[in-house]
């Protein structure tokens, strides 16, 4: 990992920073900020990387097979290297989220405060610390999930440790666990937050809660395989804290109609024409007389949404596109929704008994999806078309997961992995690498071979190869 200065590296209209004016100081690196400031970026970098569509960092709109490229189709056929993704991915998330995070809480730990916050200071210390870890967990087990072992109890501190070891990923879980739980139980609605730098849920300690224990869900399920025993007391523990219990409670990042604050997805669709629709979902959702398909896409030909071959080039003209949400620049990026709590729910409901009838879980959850999109009313006609089905609760949950989660690719990617569906096929154009199978991973940065190759080499030994094709440790079926 390159070592790093930064705090806060940009100004916008959702962060503000002062540096000193000394004619000897470096004006181009921030002295002092706010720990509100490096909130505020940390989340929308965080944001912008689940979010995004570029080529150049997130490609699961492709890989999920909701999107196809128009004409440079190499990331549909799974080459992530000519761009280097894992370089940027890297970049978005140890560096412009975890970093900051970091020195936000070191600012929070320095801070002395005035006779007048003496009394009120402790509590709202605690809650700051807390949803800072609460954010650095999240990105955490998305890094895992991404590439497996990863730079962990070393990474941040890059002065002792410039070329940090990478841990096991069961052992990173683990960790989360546990910071997990202390982090929900130093929450306290009686102190206040962050206040508006907080743009996920503008300081509501409450809705932290939910969001650090519907967090602990999602972790405990996807041990579900691996280790049930520990993630089945993880997920019970998560339902008695207290899940999302409404859309309201989603972690969103609410983008702005300006430059350089439009979600980014806005950013993508509308300076070029380089995604169209794929064929695999259009397929799917035609065949299924499914409603979404109308917010999901935009333009039928002929009265048909048409999708292309996945890995194949097509004319802008002659496929449908993405939805009109796309080209609003406002749009929310999701970082964690009630939809995707409920496909959780479902799923501990089929594996264990856990929380409910599986089945009405499963119903909650649809139309969930349903009432995100603005459409309610026609899930009880679809739901009754396509039923839970007990004897392959995996088919029926992985393939309305896979749907639901259209604008969630990063998670999609996750429900697809460890519940087998939908059953995804490569394209046949796809580079070798990939071993004509869809990526289960991706393969480490190749700045990290150059900068810190004795890891890098020792964690790609570890897990069986640097390779697409190699499995997260939680995926083992």
């Amino acid at each position: 990992m390159k070592k790093y200065i930064l705090t806060s590296l940009v100004a916008m209209s959702f962060v503000g920073c002062s540096t000193s004016d000394d004619v000897n100081t470096d004006q181009h690196a921030t002295y002092n900020t706010t720990p509100e400031a490096l909130i505020t970026y940390a989340q929308k970098e965080l944001s912008d990387y689940m979010t995004t569509p570029s080529v150049n960092e997130n490609n699961f709109r492709l890989t999920m097979q909701y999107w196809q490229e128009t004409i440079y189709v190499n990331e549909s056929n799974y080459d992530f290297t000519n761009r280097n993704v894992s370089n940027n991915v890297w970049t978005d998330t140890y560096v412009n989220t975890l970093k900051n995070l970091d020195q936000a809480r070191r600012t929070i730990e320095a801070y002395v405060p005035t006779i007048q916050e003496t009394a009120t200071w402790p509590g709202i210390k605690k809650n700051q610390l807390a949803v800072i870890d609460i954010m650095q967990v999240y990105t955490f087990q998305v890094l895992v999930d991404t590439y497996g072992d990863i730079p962990y109890t070393q990474a941040l501190d890059i002065e002792s440790y410039p070329l940090p070891k990478y841990d096991k990923a069961a052992d990173i879980y683990a960790s989360l666990i546990s910071r997990l739980t202390t982090d929900i139980n130093n929450l306290s609605t009686s102190s206040d937050g962050f206040g508006n730098g907080d743009v996920f849920y503008k300081g509501d300690i409450g809705k932290w809660k939910k969001f650090g224990n519907s967090l602990l869900l999602k972790v405990g399920i996807a041990l579900a395989d691996v280790n049930p025993s520990l993630a089945q007391n993880t997920v019970n523990q998560a339902i008695s804290g207290g899940l999302m219990s409404s859309s309201g409670d989603d972690c969103k990042f609410q983008y702005l109609d300006s430059s350089p604050n439009e979600n980014p997805v806005y950013q993508e669709v509308t300076s070029r024409n380089d995604f169209i629709a794929g064929k695999t979902l259009v397929d799917y959702m035609n065949t299924t007389a499914d409603p979404r398909i109308s917010v999901y896409y935009r333009g039928p030909i002929a009265g048909q949404y048409v999708g292309q071959v996945i890995g194949a080039p097509g004319a802008f003209a002659s496929f449908s596109k993405p939805g009109v949400f796309t080209r609003d620049a406002t749009t929310p990026g999701i970082l964690l929704s009630y939809t995707e709590v409920g496909f959780y729910l479902a799923e501990a409901a089929a594996r264990w008994g856990i929380g409910g009838s599986p089945a009405t879980l499963y119903n909650n959850a649809v139309t969930s999806s349903f009432t995100d999109w603005g459409m309610t009313a026609d899930a009880v006609a679809y739901l009754a078309a396509h039923p839970y089905n007990p004897a392959n609760w995996k088919k029926s949950i992985g393939e309305q997961a896979w749907v639901a989660m259209y604008n969630q690719a990063v998670t999609s990617w996750n429900f697809y992995r460890r519940l087998d569906y939908p059953q995804l096929v490569a394209p046949t154009t796809a580079i070798p690498n990939a071993g004509g199978k869809v990526p289960v991973r991706l393969q480490y940065p190749p700045a990290e071979a150059t900068t810190n190759g004795t890891n890098s080499s020792a964690a790609s030994a570890a897990i069986g190869g640097d390779k697409l094709t190699t499995k997260i440790f939680w995926d083992i079926n």
